[in-house]
């Protein structure tokens, strides 16, 4: 599990090079990737379906983005999009296109199904924790750490 977790370190940072996030987040996307990638075993592990390991999985990497943004004055996007990487589903993308190219419309549609509830698990995840840090965080300025004190009508 540990070798997994330090590969996904790995593939997330050079994923992250990729997306030209800025040279000094690259560790950083690194380890959200290795955390959500952990959280994805470990679910799993405990004999959680694919679909709630990868919304746990979401939460964990949506999570430590957003600590990440606060901590760093970065915009949380810099750490969600590299992070998120491997719980996205493209295998399964993969499969329906091969299954209906193939003329296996069962198949194809069942891997439908499977990559649909995936990504509707992670975008959930995803809101979920925004709406936590949103609503949790009222008046705080989004990529800073510095409280203005006035709430204006948007806000409320």
């Amino acid at each position: 599990m540990i070798v997994k977790v330090i590969g996904a370190f790995i593939a997330i940072a050079a994923f992250a090079i990729l997306l030209e996030s800025p040279k000094r987040y690259l560790w950083c996307a690194g380890v959200v990737g290795a955390v959500g990638w952990l959280v994805y075993l470990v679910c799993e592990k405990a004999g959680a379906d694919e679909v709630l390991a990868t919304f746990f999985s979401a939460m964990a990497i949506a999570i430590v983005s957003h600590i990440f943004a606060r901590v760093f004055k970065a915009p949380v996007t810099v750490f969600l999009i590299a992070g998120i990487l491997p719980t996205v589903p493209g295998a399964g993308m993969y499969r329906i296109a091969y299954n209906i190219i193939a003329g296996n419309s069962e198949l194809a549609a069942h891997y439908l199904i499977t990559t649909l509830e995936l990504a509707g698990a992670i975008a959930i995840a995803i809101f979920l924790v925004d709406a936590m840090f949103r609503v949790s965080h009222r008046g705080w300025k989004q990529n800073s750490l510095r409280y203005d004190g006035k709430m204006n009508e948007k806000q409320l």
